[in-house]
């Protein structure tokens, strides 16, 4: 069997029960699946150390709470640290850190194979589930990972059928299901207790998009899928206990789901949901290489395509006239909102089209100063590994930084269009105009696969990825390359390795913010 199918006629909850516990015990992803898997765990971890270290707001608040909760017997461990705490508490506090930095992988909800092409986000937040339920159960290494892919594996098909966002609703609802789902496969649930916290997640707790919208965004927006893991978990726990939540969910007349796309009785989605080989939804989910909105992807490729096309960009910058880029819906709703082109916060200017161009252009332009043109990057992958957007990139000073602002005044965001808008989300439909005082144009053409996109073919992946993992490792943990290498044996740990796989030596670099 290589895929399991929940038609829209059937108890979709019980069924993604049943799949979860068949999947824990059973599911055979490829190789490639799991390499795969394991690479987007360590990069959010070291995310998730990293922003610990700069003593980010959200994070250190749920860790410092998740600490409070201490439970000997049945507990997981918080980043940093071997003393076991409340599931469900290391859990929000884990999550919170990985998701900080908006860095962590991301999926588009784009399966054409199947029709199923409804284009919801969503991203790598919820691997402290898998590993809090696999701390607390006594599991291993490998059994953690396909707690992982079986996450990544609800959640993503999810993201293919229904669009949350359409209706205003956060993506992490999705996630919070497939945590639900698969903490109590892992733990030991019965299907009719995990159909009970689904039924609880769906009824109690849907977030509206809310948290990211609004001039300045706040600690919300990065903690969303943290705390929708939490009650996920939690509704778990309730579950097991005996508390009976909502039957039947996805057919309920009354649950989100059919109040946003009406039937006659059924679910609005068929599911289908991998079980062995290599079509697994963590195989279509993009890496990213750096810090910023996964929107911009394609116009910061467009820029480093232009770098290595024309380096005289740099010498002469300061003749830039304007920097046009198109792109498609959303990227334009979400990233060209008019109240991120004066961004005040990193949560803001990490969401800002305008901020994350302008901040990678005024790098290559300090790249220049410094180097020289002989010493420039001679290809797309050195200019990625060189420029790359770090935490440091969004701090308060940068934010405000004069060049950066200047640039940013240069820029003319417009949306492309029905032609880009059809293009994505297959892939990331951009280009970008640089147009110089002097009438001189330089133009990126079509951009729809930048590096570290699924369909990407031609960057040096693995080598982006190592330098990203480098520079986050340095800035979050005291000996990076140990932390490094362990995660990426994450597959041949044993369960006592496990308990200890987050117990790392975070450094304190005061606070970012």
């Amino acid at each position: 069997m290589t895929a399991t199918t929940l038609p829209r006629t059937t108890n979709q909850a019980l069924g993604i029960g049943q799949y979860a516990i068949d999947f824990m015990l059973s599911g055979d992803p490829a190789a490639s699946v799991r390499v795969r898997t394991t690479l987007f765990h360590t990069d959010s971890v070291l995310c998730g150390v990293s922003a610990l270290a700069m003593g980010t707001n959200a994070p250190r608040v749920l860790r410092e709470e998740a600490l409070g909760y201490r439970s000997k017997k049945s507990g997981a461990c918080v980043f940093g640290s071997r003393q076991r705490v409340a599931p469900e508490k290391a859990v929000v506090a884990n999550c919170a850190a990985v998701r900080e930095w908006d860095s962590n992988g991301t999926n588009f909800g784009y399966n054409p194979a199947l029709g199923h092409t409804a284009g919801e986000f969503g991203h790598n937040d919820f691997y402290p589930v898998a590993i809090a339920a696999a701390q607390v159960a006594g599991l291993d290494g490998a059994t953690a990972l396909r707690g992982m892919i079986a996450i990544d594996e609800i959640r993503g098909r999810l993201a293919e059928v229904f669009s949350l966002k359409t209706y205003k609703i956060d993506h992490v609802v999705h996630g919070a299901i497939a945590s639900a789902a698969v903490y109590g496969a892992m733990v030991g649930a019965t299907a009719e207790e995990i159909e009970s916290a689904i039924g609880m997640v769906v009824a109690h707790y849907i977030p509206w998009r809310a948290i990211r919208a609004g001039k300045q965004l706040s600690d919300s927006k990065g903690a969303s899928a943290a705390i929708s893991a939490e009650v996920a978990v939690l509704s778990m726990l309730r579950s097991m206990r005996g508390f009976l939540g909502p039957r039947d969910i996805f057919r309920n007349p009354e649950c989100m789901f059919r109040q946003f796309e009406k039937t006659k009785g059924d679910s609005p989605f068929d599911l289908v949901l991998g079980f062995s080989g290599e079509d697994f939804a963590v195989m279509g989910m993009h890496f990213k290489l750096g810090l910023y909105e996964h929107q911009s992807a394609g116009a910061l490729q467009g820029v480093i395509d232009l770098l290595v096309a024309h380096p005289t960009l740099l010498r002469d910058n300061a003749d830039i006239a304007t920097i046009r880029i198109s792109a498609y819906e959303p990227a334009f709703g979400i990233i060209g909102d008019p109240a991120k082109r004066d961004p005040k916060t990193r949560q803001s200017a990490d969401h800002s089209m305008l901020y994350i161009v302008s901040t990678l252009l005024r790098k290559a332009i300090d790249t220049h100063e410094i180097a020289g043109g002989d010493g420039l990057p001679a290809n797309s992958d050195e200019w990625w590994k060189e420029i790359m957007l770090a935490p440091y990139d969004y701090s308060s000073e940068a934010i405000s930084d004069a060049r950066t602002r200047e640039l940013m005044s240069k820029v003319a965001f417009k949306h492309g269009g029905a032609d880009y808008d059809q293009r994505y989300p297959d892939g990331i439909p951009t280009s970008i105009v640089i147009e110089m005082g002097g009438g001189q144009k330089y133009e990126s053409g079509l951009i729809m696969y930048p590096a570290g996109h699924a369909r990407n073919t031609t960057a040096d992946l693995a080598g982006i990825l190592e330098r990203k993992f480098q520079l986050l490792g340095r800035l979050g943990v005291e000996k990076p390359k140990r932390t490094i290498k362990a995660l990426e044996q994450l597959e041949q740990l044993s369960s006592k390795q496990l308990r200890s796989i987050y117990d790392v030596d975070l450094l304190d670099r005061g606070s970012f913010e």
